[in-house]
């Protein structure tokens, strides 16, 4: 099959929405460029928006917030609120009274509240440093999260404290503080942007409709099904041949397509694994950018029980368990708001636990999470009807669930990240660095990276990097079709 574009859609990027294929692809479609291609690993377009059914409920493994009520106008909340998807506002404001201790109990509201205002205190000094190592004209050196910790003087250390920190920190990256960098990751531009008001969308017809409602922009369709002969499903690419003249992709399956340009969307993981092999290889500058940064682990653990034992109501829908072992089942959300009678919760686990977690049987994991909800609500509670675990770290076509920004990790390297080799495009939320990891991520690299290739069909100077307008200077002059370089 031989197309004048070929847009490479492959596997989702991020746990929350990752729609950059799909806002790639419309985006060569309205600027008039409409002889695309989409290859899909999967049986269904999404990635990490994925909904499945549990219990006679639809529950999301991937993206589950849209964010609003900001400055900046969200279109993820707009797409949501026109197709009246239900939402529900998350209230987070009663945390203090529903952290329970290591060994079970709640700790006692006052204590709490003192730890939770050292934390926003920190929160704050750790946003203004970062702003002042970023300042124009004096922009200094790189330091994690955890540096500007030490240098406020109040560093996590007890099970309390570091829950909290947990909470503020690791909910949003995936990575802990020690990694993460202060610069590239404080302010969190999501919540500036677009608000600090977070929509949990708990809706039958899942996260998924969103990206649906977009694809269906440009792709036939009929009703909520794509039938465009455009999208190829059970498409697993698995090697990229690429040339002055153009780029060939053959997939798992023995077929073999042709283009003059392709766009790579699959996750910074599964670019660090070997499931695609491209030929000749990246040249060096290319695999060290991508080598160099963070493929985070973010993994909600639903479990479905007889009936619920937790308090419910307003302000319960929280809560956390604080362990000795940082991130050892932290965060807790009942579902009775949304999902009134389905006795339905879920525990969110990152880094280092999620792969621990994941190596496990489900048996085995279970009796871990059974073990601490009987220190929060006591022994006499009943065993759960149904578990359901996602393994996004061990499935081949995600590898992680989102990326988070490493220590150390420079913008000129992040240019790298996003710069074409040659006539092959490469996006994703990975790509995007205001809103790293987020849904919007993905949406605002899909339009940025057609935007470019748009560029250089049309005027070819713009062909041989990402932005030549750019105030970074060239990062190289390597040939990229010099795997040597």
């Amino acid at each position: 099959m031989s197309r004048s574009i070929l847009f490479y859609l492959m596997v989702d990027l991020s746990l929350c929405v990752k729609e950059t294929r799909i806002l790639a692809a419309k985006t060569l479609h309205d600027s008039g460029i409409q002889d695309i291609l989409i290859l899909e690993a999967n049986s269904k377009i999404g990635g990490r928006i994925h909904s499945v059914q549990f219990r006679g409920h639809t529950v999301e493994l991937g993206a589950n917030w849209v964010i609003g009520g900001g400055p900046r106008s969200n279109h993820l909340y707009e797409i949501a609120s026109k197709l009246n998807l239900k939402t529900y506002l998350s209230d987070y404001g009663n945390i203090s009274a529903n952290i329970y201790k290591q060994e079970g109990g709640l700790y006692p509201k006052h204590i709490v509240s003192a730890a939770l205002e050292v934390a926003e205190t920190r929160d704050q000094f750790c946003t203004s440093f970062s702003t002042r190592l970023s300042a124009p004209g004096h922009d200094r050196d790189d330091v994690s999260i955890l540096v500007s910790q030490r240098l406020f003087k109040e560093v996590p250390t007890t099970p309390l404290d570091m829950v909290i920190d947990y909470f503020y920190n690791d909910y949003e990256d995936a990575e802990p503080p020690r990694v993460t960098s202060l610069k590239n990751t404080i302010p969190r531009y999501e919540f500036l942007d677009f608000g600090d008001q977070t929509y949990f969308l708990a809706d039958s017809r899942g996260f998924e409709s969103i990206l649906i409602y977009i694809a269906k922009q440009f792709l036939s369709h009929k009703h909520e099904v794509i039938r465009d002969q455009r999208l190829k499903l059970n498409k697993v690419v698995r090697e990229i041949n690429y040339s002055k003249s153009g780029v060939q992709v053959k997939t798992e399956d023995g077929s073999v397509y042709q283009a003059k340009y392709v766009i790579v969307s699959v996750s910074v993981g599964v670019l660090q694994s070997d499931l695609i092999v491209f030929k000749p290889h990246l040249p060096q500058w290319k695999t060290q950018a991508i080598y160099e940064f963070d493929m985070a682990v973010y993994t909600k653990i639903f479990l479905r029980f007889p009936y619920k034992f937790w308090p419910s109501g307003p302000e319960t829908e929280f809560f956390l368990y604080a362990h000795e072992k940082r991130g050892y089942y932290p965060i807790w959300q009942h579902l009775e708001t949304e999902m009134p009678g389905s006795n339905i919760l879920f525990v969110t686990v990152t880094d280092e636990e999620a792969k621990r977690i994941e190596q496990q049987q489900d048996i085995k994991i279970q009796e871990e999470i059974m073990d601490v909800l009987k220190k929060m609500f006591g022994n006499d509670i009943p065993e759960p009807d149904e578990i359901l675990i996602p393994r996004w770290w061990s499935n081949r076509f995600f590898k992680g669930s989102f990326s988070n920004w490493p220590i150390g990790y420079s913008q000129r390297r992040h240019m790298q990240l996003k710069e074409p080799v040659g006539r092959i495009y490469f996006s994703g939320e990975h790509t995007y660095s205001r809103y790293l990891g987020y849904a919007d991520a993905a949406y605002f690299a899909g339009i940025e990276t057609a935007n470019h290739l748009i560029r250089c069909i049309k005027h070819e100077k713009y062909c041989n990097g990402y932005d030549r307008h750019s105030t970074i200077d060239r990062l190289h002059n390597e040939d990229p079709y010099d795997p040597d370089a």
